[in-house]
């Protein structure tokens, strides 16, 4: 093998490396914020970046918190499902547009929205790693509908997400039939 096509090879791998870093990051943020690990989503940022919700524009070191306290403000649960990702390296800089659909469920469980929109993201690689340096969030539409097919025995008995540290996703190793939250603990046969 010639040494330029040697050279092209791990041009190819260094940029499949670099993209898959980029979305384990963001995917790792997008979980940190659905199981209120504030650690697991301040890991995602460089502590000198920045995160626009809306006309809330906040720092990196100050976002977890207020992520969490936002959504504990309105939601019983949320989730952030990422479907469609570009991005544009540029050596340590990188542009990235990840779409996302964000499931958010009222306080009192009878409600959930659904809402896609995208996560425009500059990511910057300091030291071998990847972050985000700045994320803006855009709202693309939303659809809100009953939710009241949680408390249908259908669903009695479902693992149950939960926003700290005893959700199930943190169990190692992953044992069937384990304890955990579940949907209608409480919930009479009918």
């Amino acid at each position: 093998m010639e040494q330029e096509e040697i050279g092209q090879l791990r041009a190819t791998v260094r940029k499949m490396q670099d993209r898959q870093d980029i979305l384990d990051c963001i995917v790792r943020e997008a979980r940190g914020r659905d199981r209120h690990d504030s650690a697991l989503t301040a890991s995602c940022y460089w502590p000198d970046g920045w995160d626009e919700h809306g006309p809330s524009i906040t720092g990196a070191s100050e976002y977890p918190e207020r992520a969490n306290a936002g959504h504990a403000a309105f939601f019983s649960a949320t989730s952030h499902s990422l479907t469609n990702h570009s991005c544009e390296l540029d050596g340590d800089d990188a542009v990235c547009e990840t779409y996302v659909l964000g499931a958010l469920l009222s306080k009192d469980g009878s409600r959930c929205i659904l809402s896609p929109g995208r996560y425009i993201d500059h990511m910057q690689r300091r030291e071998g790693e990847w972050r985000i340096k700045a994320r803006r969030t855009i709202v693309d539409m939303a659809l809100e509908g009953s939710a009241e097919w949680l408390a249908t025995p259908a669903l009695k008995g479902f693992l149950k997400g939960t926003w700290d540290a005893a959700d199930v996703s943190y169990a190692r190793p992953v044992v069937i039939g384990a304890d955990g939250e579940r949907w209608q603990e409480q919930m009479q046969d009918r």
